[in-house]
């Protein structure tokens, strides 16, 4: 089976991507960009394909100083939980009746167990939201989602607000899970995220699959 490196490597090839590193190296040079840059493809290093259970889809990383560690929705433990992460480990709790093993906000051990959190732009501007959008990154990622969708089978994609949702047409819905809700943002987390039971539907999956369910 291929590596992520293999797949990324193949993306490196395309003109697209040439031109999208070459201005991410310059806005690195130029401005303050999140996360560091050795952390674009945080999300990769710590989730192995070959030991892909779970996507978990996010837009574009944190833009305040020190949140944003390549990982979607994930911030490092000694931040502050942001909103939407508050409203993650709400739902756990309720879903689940016990408290996350992630109360820090560092969702490290669920990549660590085969959840890729994975933003569909990788980069972004400080205190300039989705500021790197049609960079590329949206090529970029969603050649990822597609290679999954092709390579992989069975993967539960858990996909929450209507960017996220939206990639559902690149993925095969007979090989694999899609669950869907509205954005844990406090904007949009009474329309639906809460209640929407998606760790413990996720580990329903896992166990129907004869496969390791995730320790949320």
């Amino acid at each position: 089976m291929k590596t992520w490196q293999d797949v990324i490597n193949k993306q490196k090839e395309q003109e697209y991507f040439q031109k999208l590193e070459n201005e991410i190296n310059h806005l690195y040079e130029t401005t303050t960009i999140f996360p560091e840059k050795k952390n674009i493809y945080k999300a990769f290093d710590t989730t192995p394909l070959d030991e892909l259970k779970v996507v978990i889809l996010g837009q574009d990383p944190y833009h305040g100083a020190g949140q944003a560690q390549g990982l979607s929705f994930s911030t490092p433990k000694e931040i502050k939980n942001p909103p939407s992460m508050v409203n993650i480990l709400k739902e756990i709790k309720d879903d689940l009746k016990r408290d996350s093993s992630c109360l820090d906000g560092d969702l490290t051990p669920w990549a660590k167990q085969g959840v890729l959190l994975l933003n569909t732009i990788l980069t972004v501007e400080e205190s300039k939201p989705k500021s790197h959008h049609k960079l590329g990154w949206e090529i970029f990622t969603d050649n990822i989602i597609k290679h999954i969708s092709a390579n992989c089978e069975d993967i539960i994609f858990i996909l929450w607000g209507a960017p996220a949702i939206a990639k559902t047409k690149l993925i095969d819905s007979n090989k694999h899970h899609i669950i869907t809700a509205p954005h844990p943002s406090p904007l949009s987390s009474y329309r639906g995220f809460f209640g929407c039971k998606h760790f413990s539907k996720t580990n329903e999956i896992l166990e129907s699959l004869g496969k390791k369910e995730i320790n949320w």
